[in-house]
């Protein structure tokens, strides 16, 4: 999911433009109509207008926007594309090259202090953002036009507002929905995360039962050492006693007078 609403979030903040505007009235016979139009990244005070003159001049004036908002949207829309791509990266690493990133124990720990810091920016983002267009909604708005228009403050002209900027789906889906709903994504992968690091990672189990015989060598005792026969008794059987002695070597013969008998030819 962070790559997606990294890609809303950058997306819906650096495409936006709105449109502002205000009418002037000459003595009730002249009506002017005032355009303005506005966008990312947002210096309002590189975006010029026309006054009217209500009089014997006949060239208009040339008025700018009042503010500059560059510095919030920029760093907005730059940590939303650094998201995208860091987050495409790190899929391309789980998917492609897990069994590399749990052997490093560097690269979970790198990971953790990478997505700590992104869920740090996004929550600073987000709050100055949400100011910078608190700002640009109050230096774009026609009552502010009108405040600043001096042929506004004559007695025989009449200026009214025009067309009011809809900057209600901006606040909506870059500052409330985008902004603050991508620092808790990332927040919430500092967990998961935090769990592949060596401070939370399970060691894996070992077995500690003892080896069992060779396979290779059978059930035969190891040289230079001696395995006695089980002791007749109440409690032993036949079959025990048999199977002793159809696996060991067999005894050689031996005499009555003690020396071995020699085998035939």
């Amino acid at each position: 999911l962070c790559p997606l609403f990294a890609i809303f979030a950058f997306g819906s903040c650096g495409s936006f433009s709105g449109e502002t505007g205000a009418t002037v009235s000459c003595n009730s016979e002249r009506m002017t109509a005032i355009s303005i139009q506005f966008g990312y990244p947002f210096r309002l005070y590189q975006t010029s207008y026309a006054m009217p003159i209500c009089g014997d001049e006949s060239e208009a004036r040339i008025l700018h926007l009042v503010g500059d908002f560059s510095a919030p949207a920029e760093f907005f829309v730059t940590l939303g594309v650094f998201s995208f791509l860091y987050s495409m990266a790190a899929l391309v690493l789980y998917l492609r090259f897990h069994s590399l990133y749990t052997e490093n124990t560097k690269l979970p720990f790198t990971d953790f202090c990478v997505t700590v810091c992104f869920a740090f920016f996004w929550l600073v983002a987000a709050a100055a953002w949400g100011k910078g267009l608190s700002d640009v909604k109050a230096a774009t708005r026609p009552s502010t036009l009108i405040a600043g228009m001096g042929v506004c403050q004559d007695k025989d002209v009449v200026c009214s507002a025009g067309t009011t900027p809809a900057m209600g789906l901006a606040n909506i889906s870059v500052v409330r929905l985008f902004g603050f709903l991508n620092f808790l994504l990332w927040a919430g992968n500092c967990w998961f995360v935090l769990r592949e690091t060596p401070w939370l990672r399970q060691p894996e189990p070992r077995d500690s039962a003892p080896p069992g015989p060779d396979p290779a060598r059978g059930s035969r005792p190891a040289p230079g050492t001696s395995r006695r026969p089980p002791a007749r008794g109440p409690g032993r059987t036949p079959t025990e006693y048999t199977e002793y002695r159809d696996t060991e070597c067999p005894i050689p013969a031996v005499g009555i007078t003690g020396s071995p008998i020699p085998a035939q030819e």
